[in-house]
């Protein structure tokens, strides 16, 4: 963040300065857990359904923060700190990252869709990062939260940023992107992802075409040119579709599936041809590809920085993670979340994997509504169909229990248990060598434990 003074904070949010001194020092950071601060930094006391940061505020001014911002000033002002008071907290760290946003004139790229977003943003970056300094959001900071301080992350440095924004319910995306302000908007796809709150595709498809919103008058909307829902998208912005279909205008072609080593493939555009070697597993990862090249060469990229670009693709955190170990076991960590289109593509990846076994960890999928119960039947069928050698399905009766039913009623083997703790000394057992290991469920299942465990 580049230093803003606490009167340019105030303006930005709307706030009233409640204790102005001469020599109040500039902020360079902003943070919303007082656990966690910056030294010097502006501490913004954000309120939960069970928690209120306003509680922590003289935790936080002890700590190192400088000042802070507040819907509820403390009894009693430090004279050696900035309390700047506002309505809400919320707003105002969006009114403060819209404002910081105006400062820089970079191409923003926006990121939405039901499966895939962070793999499409790390794509997206990474291909630009052949030529350009990028930004992009870090970790799962894609909510009211984390796009907010992933835009006040930016610094002059920057030539381009690469913002990832979800949503569970109809306005978030909105919201995210009256701040982000985009010069390009992209869409991954149309899943079941929290169907539960949008109750159908065709609302979930509702909600993420509200990034365009505010796009840019002269912006770009790149969207998978394969997705049913979104070939009925008419946006008055110029478009590219990316996808196998004869219409796209950034058409996949010549795909190659080298299994956990990777993909080839070539994306043919009215102005190039791009060869492109992708180190990441899945068909799948051609949209991603797809869309990047097509942003990549609105941005004035050459033929060569894309495709480097492309090859340098590294996934974040437990999105299809290959990990070797000893005696030829694998285990593809994809466990950082799960819907029914990507554990799908993550079952299709293990099917075709050369190993003396294939195993599927699966767990409960949330957030599908009425869709729940019969989705995870079908996954548990689909692993059967593809001839999975064994799945454990962990987690609830009616969710991980509806996968080992599909598993069994097709036919495959399975074992059911209720808890990660009470599977782990029979994934121990049937971790083999030369078996290959699938791990993958909804975050809240906290299955990364279960990585930690078999791969130490």
């Amino acid at each position: 963040m580049e230093p803003m003074t606490v009167g340019q904070i105030a303006a930005a949010v709307d706030g009233v300065w409640l204790n102005p001194r001469e020599n109040a020092p500039e902020v360079a950071a902003v943070c919303t857990d007082s656990r966690e601060l910056t030294p010097g930094c502006l501490f913004l006391p954000w309120v939960g359904e069970r928690f209120d940061g306003h509680d922590f505020i003289d935790a936080a001014l002890e700590g190192g923060a400088a000042g802070c911002l507040c819907a509820r000033p403390p009894e009693r002002l430090r004279e050696d700190k900035f309390y700047i008071r506002v309505a809400d907290t919320r707003l105002a760290l969006r009114d403060l990252a819209a404002a910081y946003r105006s400062q820089f004139s970079i191409p923003v790229i926006q990121v939405t869709g039901s499966v895939g977003k962070t793999t499409t943003k790390d794509m997206i970056a990474a291909v630009l990062g052949a030529k350009l300094r990028v930004w992009k959001t870090p970790e799962n900071y894609n909510n009211d939260v984390g796009t907010p301080l992933t835009l006040l992350g930016l610094t002059r440095e920057h030539q381009a940023a690469v913002i990832e924004t979800g949503m569970n319910h109809f306005g978030e995306i909105e919201y995210l992107t009256e701040m982000v302000r985009p010069d390009i908007a992209v869409i991954s796809n149309i899943g079941d992802a929290h169907i539960e709150y949008l109750g159908s595709r065709e609302g979930i498809l509702k909600a993420k075409c509200e990034i365009f919103q505010h796009l840019k008058k002269d912006g770009l909307a790149v969207l998978n040119g394969d997705d049913p829902l979104l070939g009925t998208v008419s946006v008055p912005f110029r478009t590219v579709r990316c996808g196998k279909s004869d219409y796209c205008q950034a058409r996949i072609t010549e795909l190659t599936d080298h299994g956990v080593e990777g993909i080839r493939c070539t994306v043919a555009t009215e102005r190039d041809r791009y060869d492109l070697s992708i180190p990441a597993p899945g068909e799948h990862m051609a949209y991603a590809a797809a869309i990047a090249a097509a942003v990549g060469e609105r941005l004035g990229l050459s033929r060569e920085e894309i495709a480097r670009g492309a090859a340098s693709y590294v996934p974040s955190g437990s999105r299809m993670r290959i990990l070797r170990l000893a005696e030829r076991r694998m285990l593809l960590d994809d466990c950082y979340n799960a819907n029914p289109q990507s554990v799908a593509a993550a079952l299709e990846i293990l099917a075709r994997t050369e190993c003396e076994q294939t195993v599927a960890v699966l767990g409960d999928m949330g957030e599908l509504g009425e869709l729940g119960n019969r989705a995870h039947y079908n996954l548990g069928a689909l692993a059967s169909m593809l001839g999975v050698d064994l799945v454990f399905a962990i987690g609830s009766p009616d969710r991980a229990g509806r996968i080992a039913d599909g598993v069994a009623q097709s036919g495959g083997s399975v074992l059911y248990f209720p808890t990660k703790e009470e599977a782990l000394p029979e994934l121990r057992r049937q971790f083999n060598p030369g078996t290959v290991m699938l791990v993958k469920a909804s975050h809240a299942m906290h299955f990364g434990w279960l990585v930690e465990q078999l791969h130490s």
